[in-house]
């Protein structure tokens, strides 16, 4: 008897369709929220100091976006299903988007609605592709690189409507003229009713999904076998040394709040993500050193379950740096474009469109033409090689970006057909960055940790923009702001050299880590 030919889950249509109009929501708001701020709440103040402000702003509530997963990841493994979590969570990102739309002139409503989005798209963030990767087994696995490349495919579609249409009616384009709503209103109300079908469309495939319950209390689960690897007896207590000085330099980074003065929200969170990045340093490199410590009190695949995490994790951190020149598209190059040459009806933030548009043709193109044509020749890019390649990728747009930058600087008119460079290698290095780590986030995860491990993929992108921020908080002080002056070079152009070198750095550890870098199969074997 013939074996049935593995077929595509039929359920994966709904996760899809959710996920695309999901993502138009959130980036019909994002991609509009530093040109909103900086011409409404702080319209005010002087235009560098504006773009600063609503750059901080909007960095603060990315790494708050990419900050709850965490959240999101804990209650789906514990307590309540990926499917229930992703449901009721969006309700809280439906509530979100309605307070942006309702309190578009004043700034504590809508800071408010900004909180509820982090919570909201932060708290679905690494379940829904979880989720997807659930619906497939050992059966049908091979299917799942199509399903991950059509989920991000879809990401990018909603992305580029959103980002073509939203900028046009914050200007008062269409509705806001027909109905006479304010235009604010319209361009971060009308997200609110994609997210809320976005949910129609998830609830409505809720018969057909494949539901992994959460994982039950485990005597043997990664924190435990790390508490237990750190408090161990046994010579020498090095990692255990390691872990409490992380625990102590988290401590002192929340201690510096009111000793420095810090009372702005993006202060705050500076300090509060600088002490989640110590914790999870420390506590990582102390369990490394000292896990043997948990043989025989754990099982040896649980211990070396969290060998494998913590390996894990090591490549996620040196993926932090591509997530620091990515999102500050939405900032940093939409000021530049500003700047530049461009037809009266087209906004900055519209430049936006081009990534999106250029993921969905490069996706295709690297699976049905590039990849193909390079294993006829015998080269077959890895995961972690297509990975490393984006990251130098992303340095490379930027030191593009870096030299536009110098010829404004000049005085010079520079039309905005030129940042098509910069994003087409931005986008090149995100399809073999974002694209593939989903699925190998996926795979790579213990399956008792799959909500949990997506939400550590997703906190490399909070510590991305905590770079950010860290480097914008530099550059203020005033001696700091004078030795790049003196370069003869202005603040912006050094920003953006500096995070090419990043990058480059980044990737040339990413490709060292990469070689001694053991893969695994954590598919589901029913």
């Amino acid at each position: 008897m013939a074996t049935p030919t593995p077929r595509m889950p039929a359920q994966i249509p709904f996760i899809i369709a959710n996920e695309g109009c999901e993502r138009f929501s959130f980036y019909g708001m994002r991609n509009i929220l530093t040109t909103f701020l900086a011409g409404a709440f702080f319209a005010s103040l002087p235009q560098d100091v504006a773009d600063r402000e609503a750059k901080d702003i909007f960095h603060v509530f990315v790494a708050g976006v990419y900050f709850f997963p965490l959240l999101g990841g804990w209650l789906s493994d514990r307590l309540f299903g990926k499917y229930r979590t992703i449901f009721w969570v969006s309700i809280i990102y439906c509530l979100g988007h309605a307070c942006l739309a309702a309190f578009e002139d004043q700034p504590t409503g809508f800071y408010a609605g900004l909180f509820l989005i982090a919570v909201g798209s932060g708290g679905i963030k690494p379940l829904v592709s979880s989720f997807m990767g659930d619906q497939f087994d050992q059966t049908n696995k091979h299917l799942a690189k199509l399903a991950f490349d059509a989920f991000y495919w879809i990401i990018n579609f909603g992305s580029f409507f959103a980002s073509l249409f939203m900028p046009k009616l914050l200007q008062g384009w269409g509705p806001a003229d027909w109905w006479g709503l304010a235009p604010a209103s319209v361009a971060f109300g009308i997200p609110g009713i994609l997210m809320a079908i976005a949910t129609v469309f998830f609830w409505a495939g809720r018969g057909r999904y494949v539901m992994v319950p959460p994982a039950p209390p485990d005597p043997h689960a990664f924190t435990r076998v790390v508490r237990t690897a750190l408090t161990a007896p046994g010579d020498g207590r090095l990692g255990l040394g390691i872990a409490l000085s992380g625990v102590a330099l988290a401590l002192g980074s929340i201690a510096l709040i009111p000793i420095l003065g810090w009372t702005g929200g993006k202060d705050i969170v500076i300090a509060l993500c600088l002490a989640l990045v110590f914790v999870l340093v420390g506590g990582g490199v102390g369990a490394w050193i000292q896990l043997e410590r948990a043989r025989g009190i754990h099982p040896d695949a649980a211990v070396d379950g969290v060998r494998s995490v913590l390996r894990v994790l090591v490549i996620f951190s040196l993926v932090t740096p591509f997530w620091s020149l990515f999102d500050q598209k939405a900032s940093t190059w939409v000021f530049q474009a500003r700047e530049m040459s461009k037809p009266s009806w087209f906004s900055p933030a519209q430049m936006q469109a081009l990534n999106p548009a250029l993921v969905m043709i490069l996706i295709p193109l690297n699976n049905l033409v590039i990849f193909p044509a390079l294993r006829r020749r015998g080269h077959e890019l890895t995961q972690l090689g297509r990975m490393g390649l984006g990251i130098a990728l992303a340095g490379a747009s930027w030191v593009a970006a870096g030299a536009l930058q110098l010829v404004l600087d000049a005085g010079y008119e520079v039309t905005i057909v030129w940042q098509i460079l910069p994003y087409a290698l931005l986008t090149a290095g995100e399809v073999l960055v974002s694209a593939t780590g989903l699925e190998f986030a996926y795979s790579q995860a213990p399956p008792s940790m799959k909500g949990v491990i997506m939400s550590f993929w997703s906190l490399a992108v909070t510590v991305g923009n905590l770079w950010v921020l860290l480097v914008n908080a530099t550059v203020k002080r005033d001696a700091v702001n004078h030795a790049i002056l003196d370069t003869g070079i202005s603040i912006v152009a050094f920003q953006m050299f500096f995070f090419a070198a990043f990058a480059f750095v980044a990737a040339l550890a990413f490709r060292r880590v990469a070689r001694h870098y053991r893969m695994v199969d954590n598919y589901r074997t029913t």
